[in-house]
């Protein structure tokens, strides 16, 4: 094993438990996955928990899509995998069930083409527009198929009563922005009937052309 391996597996492990410790997962929910040098993946084990993964324990994927060692993956690959298929530039997916966001997923008047409404400048600059996906049973396939039908479009969807999902260009980018995915579903449920002031067309435009954020 490399020593750059080592290193993602270790910077897995570290990424996830500090989401554990902070209550942006629980028990054994979410599940991340990150591509190593040599094309294949490092994913955490399916009925995992993020406060005490193991680094020798990990999935490891090779290039070809084949488990080589490591326990059985999260059942959720076929959305790890929609994602890598579509997204050149996905080094790296996070998927967790946040709190606020799952709860946000529920309203009746959720954005099913931007889920997160411009609240703040942050969310539009680690994550563009969020896709409200509709719900599916944990693992199902159809999952990755409604990913793939983006065509890459997204970095980040919402999994409707389940939780959001961000492809990044590394680890530290995924986990990032989806932070600030369920600190922004926070905030908009903080907010609802409140009539908040949130950024308007002119200011989200400078966001856009300013950081080259995709906005499709």
């Amino acid at each position: 094993m490399s020593s750059s391996e080592n290193r993602l597996r270790e910077q897995i492990c570290l990424m996830a438990k500090s989401l554990f410790d902070r209550g942006l997962t629980c028990g054994s929910s979410g599940n991340i996955s990150a591509r190593t040098e040599d094309g294949g993946l490092i994913v955490t084990p399916t009925g995992s928990c993020f406060g005490r993964l193991d680094p020798a324990t990990l999935s490891r994927f090779d290039k070809q899509g084949q488990l080589i060692s490591g326990h059985q993956p999260t059942k959720e690959m076929p959305l790890h995998e929609a994602f890598y298929n579509t997204r050149s530039s996905a080094n790296a997916i996070v998927h967790l069930h946040g709190t606020c966001s799952v709860a946000m997923s529920m309203m009746p008047d959720a954005n099913e083409d931007n889920f997160l409404p411009p609240l703040t400048p942050y969310s539009i600059m680690k994550l563009g527009k969020v896709k409200l996906l509709p719900y599916f049973m944990p693992g199902d396939p159809k999952t990755g198929d409604a990913i793939r039908g983006l065509a890459g479009k997204r970095s980040a969807v919402m999994l409707a009563n389940h939780g959001p999902v961000v492809a990044g260009k590394d680890l530290e980018a995924a986990v990032y922005a989806i932070e600030e995915l369920e600190e922004t579903a926070k905030l908009a449920m903080m907010m609802r009937g409140f009539s908040p002031k949130m950024l308007d067309e002119s200011q989200i435009q400078q966001i856009i052309t300013k950081f080259n954020v995709e906005w499709d």
